[in-house]
């Protein structure tokens, strides 16, 4: 019966426009529908799923790829090392959320490392010859070049988190500068009086965002800012270690750490241990990500909740909705472009 109805009286396949005929919608509209792009209502999606079962159209994934030069796959690209990937929690989750909201499209996934210039530029080759629909970027930083490359062969792309606060390209990313501010506000209520920050990489935005975060909070709160008490990180749990072991040198009274990372947190924890400062008797601990590191810490630790799985799923959502539509941002309006979800602080035993 299926492949009966399939040929239709004529014997032939029904067409695409006959989809959109019966279904009283554009061409377009019925693509977005087969290609699972989340910007159609659930009322055309209903009217163009019936129309597709009534018709008992079958879309031809090759020969639409090929027709409409597509290749039916997207790049997940990573721009930092293997092992920073695989130790991370973060990417994970992320990978977690776009796999989630990839399984219902008939799309493929690429995860492709670029952390090396050697990487980067094979990456390069790859993506000049247009062998992807679209590009996750995650972790950019500020001089990374991969952005503007895809721009240049106008690839669609979405990041996760902006470069700054002129970012041109799609973006998901969290509220990084409130998650900064209800970490320090936490530990100012805990009666905390030397309050020191191990921030990650400063090149990217978000944990520039981050200090900005923690830099308010002490002034809306009458405190002095000392920069001596904000070190520079690198998102590792060595970093942490790092960065613990000279805030401690710097201020030996320090009572409170937040980390721009639970990695991080997990360093800082160990080098508290070792020098005999208990958590959070003699020094409260605040994380960030809230993984499963932090669950995890003993004590548990206290850490601020980034959405990371939803951020996948956005990621995708919004990179389906770039390659359906392929028009020019100014004339889509970037603001609608870049999604800021919300951070929440998790209290735990560690604060």
């Amino acid at each position: 019966m299926v492949v009966h109805g399939a040929r239709g009286r004529s014997g032939r396949r029904p067409t695409l426009e006959e989809v959109a005929a019966r279904a009283g919608v554009g061409r377009g509209t019925v693509s977005r529908v087969i290609n699972g792009s989340p910007r159609v209502s659930e009322a055309t999606r209903a009217a163009v799923e019936a129309a597709v079962a009534e018709l008992g159209y079958v879309p031809n994934t090759a020969a639409r790829a090929l027709a409409a030069n597509r290749t039916d796959a997207i790049a997940l690209v990573v721009p930092e090392p293997e092992t920073r990937f695989f130790a991370e929690p973060y990417f994970s989750d992320m990978l977690k959320g776009v796999g989630a909201a990839l399984s219902d499209t008939e799309m493929q996934l690429l995860l492709i490392f670029a952390g090396s210039d050697r990487e980067r530029r094979r990456l390069a080759q790859y993506l000049a010859a247009h062998r992807v629909d679209g590009v996750l970027l995650v972790s950019v930083h500020a001089d990374d070049p991969l952005p503007d490359l895809l721009s240049q062969l106008e690839i669609p792309a979405v990041i996760s988190g902006r470069r700054s606060v002129d970012e041109t390209l799609p973006s998901v990313d969290s509220d990084n500068y409130g998650g900064g501010r209800a970490a320090v506000e936490h530990l100012l209520a805990r009666g905390c009086r030397t309050i020191t920050h191990i921030a990650g990489r400063l090149d990217v935005f978000g944990a520039q965002r981050r200090v900005d975060g923690y830099r308010d909070a002490l002034r809306d709160a009458g405190r002095e800012v000392d920069e001596e008490l904000i070190i520079t990180g690198d998102f590792t749990e060595e970093g942490g270690r790092r960065a613990m072991k000279e805030l401690l040198a710097r201020r030996p009274d320090l009572d409170a750490v937040f980390a721009g990372s639970d990695v991080m947190a997990a360093g800082a924890r160990q080098v508290l241990r070792e020098a005999g400062r208990r958590t959070p008797d003699d020094v409260a601990l605040v994380g960030y990500d809230d993984s499963a590191i932090a669950r995890h810490m003993d004590p548990p630790l206290t850490s601020v909740r980034q959405p990371i799985e939803d951020m996948g799923r956005a990621m995708l959502e919004l990179l389906l909705d770039e390659i359906a539509d392929r028009r020019p941002a100014v004339s889509r309006g970037l603001e609608k472009r870049q999604l800021v979800l919300p951070a929440m602080l998790v209290e735990r035993d560690s604060s």
